[in-house]
Protein backbone atom coordinates (compact mmCIF):
# COMPACT_ATOMS: atom_id res chain seq x y z
CA UNK A 1 0.00 0.00 0.00
CA UNK A 2 1.43 3.45 -1.00
CA UNK A 3 1.19 6.38 0.98
CA UNK A 4 1.00 10.12 0.03
CA UNK A 5 1.22 13.05 1.88
CA UNK A 6 -0.63 16.36 0.84
CA UNK A 7 1.36 19.38 2.54
CA UNK A 8 4.48 19.04 0.87
CA UNK A 9 5.98 21.42 -1.89
CA UNK A 10 5.95 19.27 -5.00
CA UNK A 11 9.68 18.99 -6.43
CA UNK A 12 10.66 20.28 -9.83
CA UNK A 13 11.25 18.83 -12.59
CA UNK A 14 14.54 18.39 -13.48
CA UNK A 15 15.55 17.84 -9.66
CA UNK A 16 17.48 14.81 -9.38
CA UNK A 17 16.61 11.91 -6.80
CA UNK A 18 18.50 9.43 -5.90
CA UNK A 19 17.55 5.84 -5.19
CA UNK A 20 19.81 3.48 -2.60
CA UNK A 21 19.24 0.98 0.24
CA UNK A 22 19.24 2.45 3.29
CA UNK A 23 21.80 1.45 6.16
CA UNK A 24 21.00 0.10 9.30
CA UNK A 25 22.35 3.37 11.04
CA UNK A 26 19.38 5.45 9.65
CA UNK A 27 16.50 3.06 9.99
CA UNK A 28 14.60 6.39 12.08
CA UNK A 29 14.27 7.35 8.59
CA UNK A 30 11.48 5.17 8.13
CA UNK A 31 10.20 5.30 11.27
CA UNK A 32 9.92 9.43 10.57
CA UNK A 33 8.23 8.44 7.04
CA UNK A 34 5.98 6.15 8.81
CA UNK A 35 4.80 8.37 11.45
CA UNK A 36 4.41 11.38 9.32
CA UNK A 37 1.71 9.89 6.95
CA UNK A 38 0.24 6.93 8.97
CA UNK A 39 1.04 8.43 12.86
CA UNK A 40 0.22 5.70 15.02
CA UNK A 41 -2.10 3.75 13.11
CA UNK A 42 0.20 1.70 10.23
CA UNK A 43 -0.77 -2.12 10.78
CA UNK A 44 3.24 -3.42 11.36
CA UNK A 45 4.35 -3.09 14.73
CA UNK A 46 8.15 -3.24 13.81
CA UNK A 47 8.36 -0.23 11.53
CA UNK A 48 8.59 1.75 14.93
CA UNK A 49 11.20 0.42 15.98
CA UNK A 50 14.44 1.50 14.46
CA UNK A 51 16.04 -1.58 16.30
CA UNK A 52 13.70 -4.00 14.96
CA UNK A 53 14.15 -2.04 11.19
CA UNK A 54 18.28 -2.22 12.04
CA UNK A 55 18.34 -6.01 12.95
CA UNK A 56 16.29 -7.14 10.13
CA UNK A 57 18.26 -5.19 7.86
CA UNK A 58 21.72 -6.37 9.49
CA UNK A 59 20.33 -10.16 8.69
CA UNK A 60 19.99 -9.51 5.59
CA UNK A 61 15.93 -9.90 5.89
CA UNK A 62 15.24 -6.54 4.61
CA UNK A 63 16.48 -4.44 2.43
CA UNK A 64 14.63 -0.97 2.47
CA UNK A 65 15.08 1.27 -0.70
CA UNK A 66 14.64 5.19 -0.54
CA UNK A 67 14.84 8.00 -2.38
CA UNK A 68 15.96 11.38 -1.55
CA UNK A 69 16.76 14.51 -2.99
CA UNK A 70 20.56 15.70 -3.26
CA UNK A 71 20.07 17.45 0.17
CA UNK A 72 19.02 14.49 1.59
CA UNK A 73 15.51 15.23 1.67
CA UNK A 74 13.46 11.84 1.20
CA UNK A 75 10.79 11.45 -0.79
CA UNK A 76 9.79 7.74 -0.35
CA UNK A 77 10.43 4.22 0.83
CA UNK A 78 9.76 0.66 -0.18
CA UNK A 79 10.64 -2.43 1.41
CA UNK A 80 12.23 -5.96 0.07
CA UNK A 81 11.40 -8.86 2.45
CA UNK A 82 11.95 -12.50 3.29
CA UNK A 83 11.18 -14.15 6.63
CA UNK A 84 14.44 -16.78 5.96
CA UNK A 85 17.29 -15.98 4.12
CA UNK A 86 17.21 -19.24 2.07
CA UNK A 87 13.86 -17.85 -0.06
CA UNK A 88 13.45 -17.28 -3.22
CA UNK A 89 10.51 -14.88 -3.68
CA UNK A 90 10.73 -11.76 -1.60
CA UNK A 91 7.91 -9.43 -0.72
CA UNK A 92 7.55 -5.74 -1.75
CA UNK A 93 5.68 -3.79 1.09
CA UNK A 94 5.62 -0.86 3.26
CA UNK A 95 5.64 1.74 0.27
CA UNK A 96 5.78 5.40 1.47
CA UNK A 97 5.99 8.22 -1.18
CA UNK A 98 5.57 11.71 0.38
CA UNK A 99 3.67 14.68 -2.01
CA UNK A 100 6.24 16.28 -3.06
CA UNK A 101 7.49 12.88 -5.23
CA UNK A 102 4.43 13.65 -7.45
CA UNK A 103 5.45 13.54 -11.30
CA UNK A 104 8.55 11.79 -10.63
CA UNK A 105 7.07 7.88 -10.40
CA UNK A 106 9.25 7.53 -7.12
CA UNK A 107 7.46 4.37 -6.22
CA UNK A 108 7.77 2.64 -9.35
CA UNK A 109 11.45 4.18 -9.69
CA UNK A 110 12.10 2.31 -5.62
CA UNK A 111 10.52 -1.17 -7.28
CA UNK A 112 12.56 -0.68 -10.82
CA UNK A 113 15.68 -0.57 -8.59
CA UNK A 114 14.62 -3.01 -5.86
CA UNK A 115 13.59 -5.35 -8.35
CA UNK A 116 17.08 -5.36 -10.52
CA UNK A 117 18.85 -5.77 -7.33
CA UNK A 118 16.97 -8.69 -6.97
CA UNK A 119 16.97 -10.16 -10.51
CA UNK A 120 20.90 -9.70 -9.76
CA UNK A 121 20.33 -11.64 -6.72
CA UNK A 122 18.90 -14.88 -7.73
CA UNK A 123 15.17 -14.64 -6.81
CA UNK A 124 12.73 -15.67 -9.02
CA UNK A 125 9.94 -12.76 -8.73
CA UNK A 126 8.75 -10.54 -6.20
CA UNK A 127 5.24 -10.64 -4.64
CA UNK A 128 3.21 -7.77 -3.21
CA UNK A 129 -0.11 -5.82 -2.26
CA UNK A 130 -1.47 -2.81 -4.00
CA UNK A 131 -4.63 -0.54 -2.63
CA UNK A 132 -7.46 -1.41 -4.44
CA UNK A 133 -9.03 1.75 -3.81
CA UNK A 134 -7.36 3.70 -6.60
CA UNK A 135 -5.22 2.31 -9.74
CA UNK A 136 -1.91 4.44 -9.03
CA UNK A 137 0.18 1.76 -7.31
CA UNK A 138 -1.63 -1.20 -9.44
CA UNK A 139 -0.60 0.93 -12.64
CA UNK A 140 3.00 1.21 -11.66
CA UNK A 141 3.36 -2.71 -10.64
CA UNK A 142 1.85 -3.38 -13.97
CA UNK A 143 3.95 -1.12 -15.85
CA UNK A 144 7.02 -3.02 -14.23
CA UNK A 145 6.21 -6.49 -15.33
CA UNK A 146 3.79 -7.79 -12.61
CA UNK A 147 0.48 -8.91 -12.75
CA UNK A 148 -2.53 -9.43 -10.45
CA UNK A 149 -3.08 -13.36 -8.80
CA UNK A 150 -5.98 -12.45 -6.42
CA UNK A 151 -7.85 -9.66 -4.67
CA UNK A 152 -7.89 -10.34 -0.73
CA UNK A 153 -11.06 -8.46 0.22
CA UNK A 154 -11.24 -6.08 3.40
CA UNK A 155 -7.75 -6.94 4.26
CA UNK A 156 -6.74 -3.22 5.14
CA UNK A 157 -8.52 -2.74 8.82
CA UNK A 158 -10.14 0.51 9.18
CA UNK A 159 -7.73 2.05 11.92
CA UNK A 160 -5.34 2.72 9.51
CA UNK A 161 -5.29 5.61 7.94
CA UNK A 162 -2.71 7.38 5.62
CA UNK A 163 -3.11 10.81 6.69
CA UNK A 164 -2.01 10.54 10.47
CA UNK A 165 -5.55 11.03 11.26
CA UNK A 166 -8.44 8.92 12.11
CA UNK A 167 -11.20 8.67 9.36
CA UNK A 168 -14.46 8.80 10.79
CA UNK A 169 -16.08 7.20 7.95
CA UNK A 170 -13.58 4.64 7.44
CA UNK A 171 -14.05 1.05 6.17
CA UNK A 172 -11.81 -1.92 5.96
CA UNK A 173 -10.42 -1.68 2.16
CA UNK A 174 -9.21 -4.37 -0.11
CA UNK A 175 -5.64 -5.00 -1.78
CA UNK A 176 -4.82 -6.58 -5.28
CA UNK A 177 -1.84 -9.49 -5.19
CA UNK A 178 0.52 -8.90 -7.63
CA UNK A 179 3.23 -11.25 -8.84
CA UNK A 180 6.73 -9.85 -10.72
CA UNK A 181 8.36 -12.44 -12.20
CA UNK A 182 12.18 -11.60 -12.03
CA UNK A 183 14.27 -15.23 -13.11
CA UNK A 184 12.91 -18.43 -14.42
CA UNK A 185 12.94 -21.20 -12.02
CA UNK A 186 11.19 -24.74 -11.89
CA UNK A 187 7.63 -25.36 -12.29
CA UNK A 188 6.10 -26.42 -8.91
CA UNK A 189 3.22 -28.94 -9.05
CA UNK A 190 -0.09 -27.53 -8.54
CA UNK A 191 -3.53 -29.67 -7.18
CA UNK A 192 -6.42 -27.28 -7.37
CA UNK A 193 -9.63 -27.68 -7.11
CA UNK A 194 -11.87 -28.37 -10.26
CA UNK A 195 -14.38 -25.22 -9.66
CA UNK A 196 -10.79 -22.76 -9.68
CA UNK A 197 -8.67 -24.58 -12.44
CA UNK A 198 -9.28 -22.40 -15.21
CA UNK A 199 -9.23 -18.60 -12.53
CA UNK A 200 -5.73 -20.00 -11.78
CA UNK A 201 -4.49 -21.29 -15.22
CA UNK A 202 -5.51 -17.77 -16.38
CA UNK A 203 -3.93 -16.48 -13.37
CA UNK A 204 -0.32 -18.60 -14.06
CA UNK A 205 -0.34 -17.75 -17.66
CA UNK A 206 -0.64 -13.35 -17.32
CA UNK A 207 1.99 -13.70 -14.03
CA UNK A 208 4.81 -16.61 -14.97
CA UNK A 209 4.44 -17.77 -11.56
CA UNK A 210 6.23 -21.22 -11.80
CA UNK A 211 3.50 -23.87 -11.84
CA UNK A 212 2.04 -26.49 -13.67
CA UNK A 213 -1.43 -27.32 -12.89
CA UNK A 214 -1.58 -31.42 -12.20
CA UNK A 215 -4.79 -33.68 -11.38
CA UNK A 216 -4.84 -35.89 -8.23
CA UNK A 217 -4.63 -39.52 -7.95
CA UNK A 218 -8.33 -41.25 -7.17
CA UNK A 219 -6.45 -43.12 -4.86
CA UNK A 220 -4.36 -40.49 -2.77
CA UNK A 221 -4.85 -41.10 0.84
CA UNK A 222 -6.55 -38.56 3.28
CA UNK A 223 -5.95 -38.51 6.64
CA UNK A 224 -8.57 -38.71 9.47
CA UNK A 225 -7.38 -35.43 11.46
CA UNK A 226 -6.23 -32.56 9.48
CA UNK A 227 -3.01 -30.19 9.87
CA UNK A 228 -3.54 -26.86 10.86
CA UNK A 229 -2.23 -23.48 12.63
CA UNK A 230 -4.01 -20.08 13.18
CA UNK A 231 -2.50 -17.05 13.22
CA UNK A 232 -4.29 -14.45 15.19
CA UNK A 233 -3.87 -10.84 13.31
CA UNK A 234 -4.79 -8.48 16.46
CA UNK A 235 -3.59 -5.76 14.23
CA UNK A 236 -5.90 -6.47 11.13
CA UNK A 237 -8.90 -8.28 13.46
CA UNK A 238 -8.59 -10.75 11.17
CA UNK A 239 -7.42 -14.28 11.38
CA UNK A 240 -5.36 -16.85 9.26
CA UNK A 241 -5.97 -20.34 8.93
CA UNK A 242 -2.97 -22.17 7.84
CA UNK A 243 -3.11 -25.19 6.49
CA UNK A 244 -0.46 -27.84 6.17
CA UNK A 245 -2.20 -31.16 5.45
CA UNK A 246 -6.26 -30.95 5.16
CA UNK A 247 -7.78 -34.35 6.73
CA UNK A 248 -11.55 -36.21 6.45
CA UNK A 249 -12.45 -33.26 9.15
CA UNK A 250 -11.19 -30.52 7.15
CA UNK A 251 -14.73 -28.34 6.99
CA UNK A 252 -15.59 -29.26 10.22
CA UNK A 253 -12.74 -27.83 11.89
CA UNK A 254 -11.96 -24.86 9.69
CA UNK A 255 -15.73 -23.70 10.28
CA UNK A 256 -15.37 -24.34 14.13
CA UNK A 257 -12.32 -22.13 13.67
CA UNK A 258 -14.29 -19.53 11.46
CA UNK A 259 -16.87 -19.69 13.89
CA UNK A 260 -14.84 -18.81 17.08
CA UNK A 261 -12.59 -16.25 15.24
CA UNK A 262 -15.96 -14.56 13.72
CA UNK A 263 -18.46 -15.03 16.34
CA UNK A 264 -16.69 -14.85 19.48
CA UNK A 265 -13.77 -12.96 19.02
CA UNK A 266 -14.94 -10.71 16.50
CA UNK A 267 -12.49 -11.09 13.67
CA UNK A 268 -13.97 -8.87 10.19
CA UNK A 269 -12.16 -11.65 7.95
CA UNK A 270 -10.68 -15.24 8.17
CA UNK A 271 -8.47 -15.83 5.81
CA UNK A 272 -7.85 -19.63 4.73
CA UNK A 273 -4.57 -20.54 3.47
CA UNK A 274 -4.35 -24.40 1.28
CA UNK A 275 -1.29 -25.63 0.41
CA UNK A 276 -1.34 -26.14 -3.40
CA UNK A 277 1.98 -28.51 -3.61
CA UNK A 278 -0.04 -31.54 -2.37
CA UNK A 279 -2.63 -33.52 -3.56
CA UNK A 280 -4.70 -33.65 -0.50
CA UNK A 281 -5.53 -29.86 -1.14
CA UNK A 282 -7.10 -30.90 -4.69
CA UNK A 283 -8.97 -34.23 -2.97
CA UNK A 284 -10.55 -32.35 -0.04
CA UNK A 285 -11.79 -29.45 -1.26
CA UNK A 286 -13.46 -30.92 -4.42
CA UNK A 287 -15.26 -33.37 -1.71
CA UNK A 288 -15.96 -31.08 0.92
CA UNK A 289 -16.21 -27.34 -0.83
CA UNK A 290 -20.04 -27.10 -0.44
CA UNK A 291 -19.53 -27.19 3.25
CA UNK A 292 -17.25 -24.21 3.57
CA UNK A 293 -18.40 -20.83 4.21
CA UNK A 294 -15.15 -19.56 2.20
CA UNK A 295 -14.69 -17.70 -1.46
CA UNK A 296 -12.01 -17.34 -3.60
CA UNK A 297 -9.12 -14.87 -3.18
CA UNK A 298 -6.40 -15.52 -5.19
CA UNK A 299 -2.72 -17.50 -5.72
CA UNK A 300 0.46 -16.43 -4.26
CA UNK A 301 3.81 -17.82 -3.32
CA UNK A 302 3.26 -17.37 0.49
CA UNK A 303 6.95 -16.46 1.99
CA UNK A 304 5.77 -17.91 5.84
CA UNK A 305 5.18 -21.60 4.30
CA UNK A 306 6.33 -23.76 2.05
CA UNK A 307 5.45 -22.98 -1.78
CA UNK A 308 2.35 -21.42 -3.41
CA UNK A 309 -1.22 -21.19 -2.03
CA UNK A 310 -4.81 -21.23 -2.91
CA UNK A 311 -6.21 -18.21 -0.33
CA UNK A 312 -9.70 -18.05 0.73
CA UNK A 313 -11.57 -15.40 2.83
CA UNK A 314 -14.29 -15.39 4.78
CA UNK A 315 -16.29 -12.13 6.65
CA UNK A 316 -18.46 -11.14 9.08
CA UNK A 317 -20.93 -8.88 9.83
CA UNK A 318 -18.09 -6.15 7.59
CA UNK A 319 -19.10 -3.88 5.44
CA UNK A 320 -16.74 -4.56 2.18
CA UNK A 321 -17.95 -1.94 0.19
CA UNK A 322 -16.59 -3.82 -3.19
CA UNK A 323 -18.48 -1.11 -5.45
CA UNK A 324 -15.32 1.29 -4.50
CA UNK A 325 -12.80 -1.41 -6.08
CA UNK A 326 -10.54 -0.22 -8.91
CA UNK A 327 -8.37 -2.37 -11.10
CA UNK A 328 -5.77 -1.68 -13.98
CA UNK A 329 -6.07 -4.00 -16.47
CA UNK A 330 -8.10 -6.59 -18.00
CA UNK A 331 -6.70 -9.33 -16.50
CA UNK A 332 -7.52 -7.59 -13.04
CA UNK A 333 -10.87 -7.14 -14.14
CA UNK A 334 -11.47 -10.26 -15.18
CA UNK A 335 -9.93 -11.75 -11.71
CA UNK A 336 -11.71 -9.31 -9.66
CA UNK A 337 -15.21 -10.28 -11.44
CA UNK A 338 -14.60 -13.57 -10.15
CA UNK A 339 -13.84 -12.94 -7.06
CA UNK A 340 -16.57 -11.26 -6.19
CA UNK A 341 -18.79 -13.74 -7.92
CA UNK A 342 -17.46 -16.45 -5.61
CA UNK A 343 -18.00 -14.35 -2.91
CA UNK A 344 -21.99 -14.04 -3.65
Amino acid sequence: MTSQRQDQHPVADDTEVHIRFLAAEESSVLVDLIRESYGDTYDAEWVYHPEQIAHRINTNTLRSAIGHLSDGTILGHMALMVEETTERVMHAGVAVVRDAARGHHVFERLKRFAAQWATEAGYLGIFSEATAAHPYSQKANIALGAHETGFLLGWIPSTVSNNAAIDPDAHRQSVALFYLKLNSGDNRPMFVPERHRAIVRSILEASGLHGEIISASSEINIVDESVLSVEEKEDHNSAVIHVEVPGLDFSRVVEQIRQEQIDVKGRDAVYLDMPLQIPQTQVVLQQQDPDLSFSFAGIFPNRERNGDVLRLQSFGGVDLQTADIVTASEHGKELLDYVLNDLR
